[in-house]
């Protein structure tokens, strides 16, 4: 068969790319065709999404397809990070800027909330992790200080929503993105109409709900003017990129532990209904929707920022190691000594990381690292054991033991992790695919096609395409005394 082409447009919070699928019926090969900055930009006092520059770069992705000697572009798809949304007016035109989730306006709004809707009840709905740049909660900070731009909204378009009705000029809300806001019921998959009363949110600046694999639509006529004549339709990808990630897990059954491991770990399982119950609300384990009318029942766990920062302050100091070095200074380090919670509020700001992960040891009776080897060791096992506990929880409240785990992303990259992560875990890794959230953008667009049946077939494509590494655990006697050590830190 002939290729079929796609265009995947992953957006990230720090950058944005355009990447070409070409499949051709058994294998998927990907082509990088434009990378561009995503720089937010502060306005008045508002930390905002610079959105028009954003649906500038995504144009120029799909000049350069039209440009290129092969036209044969079928789709378009967008996946970004979820929560954040733009108000279209009566005209038709965005309101303002979006405002970006970490903006102070919503530090406090948590309790506020609590003021219409006790968060037993807001859980018991939504199944949502309590996040105060929840979708649900940027809107009320909004009615409260701006009342005047909820009011006078058409609709309320989340980011890839809002970047698709640039491209077609339709106004759709994509189930796996809407998922993110705590505006949903769980169960029904619909909005949470009841909910949104109760907090004087009015039910009609919604979008109708659709599903990833569906057709938004053409390119408008004015967008073809600027980016040249291609014909492409606009799909619905799963549009929340960790939910296009899971797509890409290269998993053989449906009975499987996901790891989207990059800045930040999302740690979690795909199940078929919500699990909403005392022990997930306690936990603070979150359902967000999937392809297929799947569930991702996950937890946000820090990742290697912990790395990130650290390296960061090293260089500050003069030190430039490489990664490799670094694993090699971590591996050469004596084992388990030194532990920390990689969650505590300690380690989320930027700044002199190793000083800090010192401290901690030393205000928690253990060996202090000593160098950049024992620091790096320290975080990599850190991230295992509290992968341990996660997926511990995880089983817990699915109710047995799930086999093994698959570590998707760019801490695939990370050998020594992928290998810890197993030893601790007392359970096989499987590592890859690094682009994961581009392959299953464009894996939904393959469904849409009509190329692939479902995400069974997709998931087959990924194995046959895209190398996998595969970790065995080992040591595990040892890891266990050491995670004892690690739950009187992390329940204390």
């Amino acid at each position: 068969m002939a290729k079929l082409k796609m265009l995947a447009i992953d957006l990230g919070a720090s950058s944005g790319r355009g990447i070409v699928g070409s499949f051709d019926g058994k294998k998927l090969t990907l082509e990088e065709n434009h990378r561009f900055p995503n720089e937010p930009v502060t306005v008045a006092g508002t930390f905002t999404w610079d959105t028009l520059r954003i649906f500038h770069e995504i144009k120029n992705s799909i000049r350069k397809c039209a440009l290129s000697e092969d036209k044969d572009i079928r789709s378009i798809g967008i996946d970004t990070w979820g929560v954040d949304f733009g108000l279209i007016d009566k005209t038709g035109r965005l309101m303002a800027n979006p405002v970006h989730y970490r903006d102070t306006r919503t530090e406090g709004i948590i309790e506020y909330a609590d003021k219409f809707v006790p968060r037993s009840e807001l859980y018991n709905v939504t199944g949502l992790q309590f996040q105060n740049f929840n979708t649900v909660y940027q809107i009320l900070a909004s009615m409260r200080d701006e009342p005047m731009y909820i009011n006078n909204a058409q609709k309320l378009l989340f980011t890839p929503d809002l970047l698709n009705y640039f491209l077609t000029g339709e106004m759709r809300c994509e189930y796996t993105i809407a998922s993110t806001g705590a505006i949903l019921d769980a169960k029904k998959r619909d909005f949470a109409y009841d909910l949104l009363k109760k907090f004087g949110i009015p039910s009609g600046i919604f979008a109708p709900i659709v599903q990833p694999g569906s057709v938004v639509g053409p390119l408008l006529p004015q967008v073809l003017e600027e980016v040249g004549n291609i014909n492409a339709q606009v799909v619905n990808v799963a549009a929340h990129d960790t939910a296009s990630a899971v797509v890409a897990v290269p998993a053989t059954s449906d009975d499987f532990i996901f790891l989207s491991s990059g800045t930040w770990s999302i740690m979690g399982s795909e199940v078929k209904e919500p699990i909403i119950s005392d022990a997930s609300f306690k936990y603070n384990f979150t359902n967000e929707g999937g392809v297929e009318n799947t569930i991702r029942f996950e937890k946000n766990i820090t990742g290697l920022w912990l790395k990130q920062e650290s390296k960061r302050q090293w260089e500050r100091e003069g030190k430039n190691y490489t990664h490799d070095q670094l694993s090699d200074m971590a591996l050469a380090s004596k084992p388990l000594q030194s532990l920390i919670d990689p969650d505590d509020a300690l380690f989320a700001t930027p700044g002199n990381l190793p000083k800090r992960i010192a401290e901690y040891c030393k205000a928690t009776g253990q060996h202090v690292p000593e160098d950049a080897g024992e620091i790096m060791r320290c975080i990599f096992e850190s991230l295992a054991l509290r992968y341990r506990y996660t997926a511990e929880k995880i089983d817990e409240m699915k109710g047995h033991k799930t086999p093994f785990i698959n570590i998707i992303g760019g801490g695939t990259k990370e050998g020594l992790l992928c290998q810890f992560a197993a030893d601790a875990c007392g359970r096989p890794v499987h590592a890859g695919p690094v682009e994961a959230t581009a392959i299953g953008n464009i894996m939904a667009q393959a469904i849409a096609a009509g190329e692939l049946k479902n995400v069974a077939e997709a998931r087959e494509v990924v194995r046959n395409s895209f190398e996998i590494e595969y970790y065995e655990p080992k040591n595990t006697e040892s890891w266990d005394e050491g995670y004892e050590r690690f739950k009187k830190l992390i329940e204390k």
